[in-house]
């Protein structure tokens, strides 16, 4: 299993991660917000056809994924500094549904989801803003995406942004601070942290799911954690 993560997330959060698989921790620099900077769901989209990569990606990790033998697609345009250009990639993608702000999507994603339903909400930072779950299952803390998806009756949990990390800004979103691996949902804090947990975990383990706390603290956007079978 190969595993990407933000750089900045915190020591004991890196070091659960590397039980689980081999961590690949990105960090880049001059091509987006700093805040955002080492953040996966920023330069990667996986897809039923291949992992979508930034062009601008910093070659080192290309290189690291295609010694990985792990189908690569190329981007069309680069991530950029500010938003929404920053935000191309950040689309959420699940056995049915592609969706994302998708006047911003990177052709790339929209070709290699051809046959997913298209779903356009407002907020560009879709996957970062919300976590896909098992069956249809979401949450989120933006109040469009959470309005759009009820219309499709699809089931959503809308939670407070309130007390997640992310530096340079007053809060961060629930998304960014998790990823799912199979049954396993890993989040980069405890829980019990969080105004909102007993909502979270108990929607969360009518899933069935094993929650994987990574470390002690708050909760820490770092822009998801991406895990790749190898």
């Amino acid at each position: 299993m190969l595993i990407i993560a933000d750089n900045r997330i915190p020591e004991e959060a890196k070091n659960k991660l590397e039980e689980y698989g081999e961590l690949v921790l990105l960090k880049t620099s001059g091509i987006t917000e700093n805040s955002i900077s080492g953040h996966p769901d920023i330069f990667f989209c996986h897809t039923p056809n291949g992992l979508v990569i930034a062009p601008n990606l910093p070659q080192q990790y290309k290189e690291i994924l295609r010694d990985k033998n792990i189908s690569l697609i190329e981007g069309l345009l680069p991530v950029e500094r500010t938003y929404p250009e920053a935000a191309k990639y950040n689309a959420v993608i699940t056995e049915h549904f592609l969706i994302h702000r998708t006047d911003i999507t990177d052709l790339s994603i929209i070709n290699a989801c051809k046959e997913l339903v298209r779903i356009n909400v407002k907020q560009g930072f879709s996957r970062c803003s919300l976590l896909a779950l098992k069956e249809n299952h979401f949450i989120t803390s933006d109040e469009g995406i959470y309005k759009t998806l009820l219309e499709k009756g699809l089931n959503i949990l809308l939670i407070s942004p309130e007390g997640i990390i992310l530096p340079d800004h007053p809060n961060g979103f629930f998304g960014g601070a998790c990823g799912t691996n199979g049954n396993q949902l890993f989040i980069l804090g405890k829980l019990k942290h969080y105004k909102d947990d007993e909502k979270v975990k108990s929607f969360i383990q009518s899933l069935n799911y094993e929650i994987v706390e990574l470390y002690g603290g708050p909760l820490f956007d770092g822009g998801s954690i991406i895990f790749i079978p190898q």
